[in-house]
């Protein structure tokens, strides 16, 4: 049995991957999210980027208000491949 707890499962990251890289110096949401693709799966963050904060408040002891979420970027909603590639209008 796994003792793993993951936190971004469309990346498959591990908490233990994530306090790593706190501890690496990677300390603010869109850092980690550059170094682990963290939120940059099909769910966009709608997961994990909460988990994600909470942990670095442990670490840093700082507060959720001191952590800002990274800026949504379209598309907000996904969309499918099919529907991008599409050349229909």
């Amino acid at each position: 049995m796994s003792d793993k707890v993951f936190i971004c499962r469309c990346e498959d990251l591990t908490e233990e991957e994530i306090k790593q890289a706190i501890d690496e110096g990677y300390t603010t949401l869109e850092e980690l999210k550059c170094k682990l693709r963290l939120g940059m799966g099909p769910c966009q963050g709608r997961g994990c980027l909460s988990l994600a904060r909470r942990i670095l408040c442990q670490k840093t002891d700082k507060t959720t208000e001191e952590i800002t979420l990274p800026p949504s970027r379209p598309p907000v909603i996904p969309v499918s491949l099919g529907t991008l590639a599409s050349d229909e209008k």
